[in-house]
């Protein structure tokens, strides 16, 4: 495969709709493709005339008929039957995540909303037990990732719905990725997500740190998004530089359950060009550094070799 290095950013503006079809090399080499629209409906109620009509005609009959409480709480009813409809679609619109798309699971996250960070750009803190106490991404500062950055939506799954990278790079950082652990194959593999249970995922064979079965980083098939953990230090210079956002789920407020994910657990957007590709795989440098414990180089340079 060869690559032409092209930027594919959406304007500012565009839709809030992000379809794409992609198709990329399973676990075991055989292809998958996949026709994916990432799709978030605002809440939305047309009426034509007749509907009008009714409606009004049954707010009046309902005023005479029963007690100002029984009118409010059906109408609150009402309301509330209609948000819960478009939001479980829109949570459905997502695409599969690290749980079934179910309802009794769209209840789970919604409790979950909950406890979410506010501000998932507010840079992590650094606890005093954290070694070592600086990353390896400021040695050499990451540059300021051009335009604003992607709308991101969701908890499980958390995606982002536009500036959607290229088949081109997505499948460059599969490669890439792959080869990467082929080269130190008695440090690290490749495998199904252990968060997302599918798609690519990139494991430390002896972690240092505490992640689900090892994992250092996974690939979204869906928008090119990538998660990966990292030193807070580093995660600071990803926000900073625009690279990325944290999951909502690693605030620091005491929750009454097992947050899912790892407090250092990092939205990296999708390369759109070359120079992105080469900034998001420094990143995962750093995640490999932070759940391993040592450095190491991802290798691009056969990815514009061949074919």
């Amino acid at each position: 495969m060869s690559l032409t290095q092209q930027a594919n950013p959406e304007p500012a503006s565009s839709p809030r709709v992000a379809d794409s079809t992609i198709h990329c090399n399973g676990i075991n080499g055989d292809p998958v493709p996949l026709n994916v629209i990432i799709r978030q409906d605002p809440l939305s109620v047309t009426l034509d005339g007749p509907a009008i009509l009714a409606l009004s005609l049954s707010l009046i009959l309902s005023s005479h008929l029963f007690h100002p409480r029984t009118i409010s709480l059906l109408v609150g009813s009402a309301a509330a039957a209609l948000f819960i409809r478009n939001d479980y679609q829109n949570y459905l619109n997502l695409g599969p995540g690290g749980i079934p798309s179910t309802f009794p699971n769209y209840l789970r996250i919604s409790w979950l909303k909950l406890w979410a960070l506010r501000d998932p750009l507010s840079p992590p803190g650094l606890d005093r037990t954290t070694q070592p106490r600086r990353g390896i991404l400021r040695a050499h500062a990451l540059p300021q990732r051009a335009g604003p950055r992607p709308r991101v939506v969701g908890i499980v799954p958390q995606r982002q719905i536009d500036q959607r990278g290229s088949e081109t790079w997505h499948l460059a950082l599969r490669g890439a990725l792959s080869r990467h652990a082929e080269a130190h194959e008695s440090e690290l593999r490749t495998g199904t997500s252990c968060f997302e249970k599918h798609g690519l995922g990139l494991f430390a064979r002896r972690p240092a740190r505490d992640t689900c079965r090892g994992e250092i980083c996974h690939v979204h098939d869906s928008d090119r998004s990538l998660h990966l953990s990292l030193h807070p230090d580093d995660a600071r210079e990803v926000l900073a530089k625009g690279w990325g956002e944290r999951h909502p789920l690693t605030g620091r407020a005491p929750v009454p359950f097992k947050i899912p994910v790892p407090r250092e657990f990092t939205m990296v957007y999708a390369p759109r060009s070359l120079d992105e590709l080469e900034v998001v795989c420094r990143i995962v440098e750093a995640a490999e550094y932070w759940v391993t414990g040592r450095e190491s180089r991802i290798d691009l340079a056969g990815e514009g070799a061949g074919s």
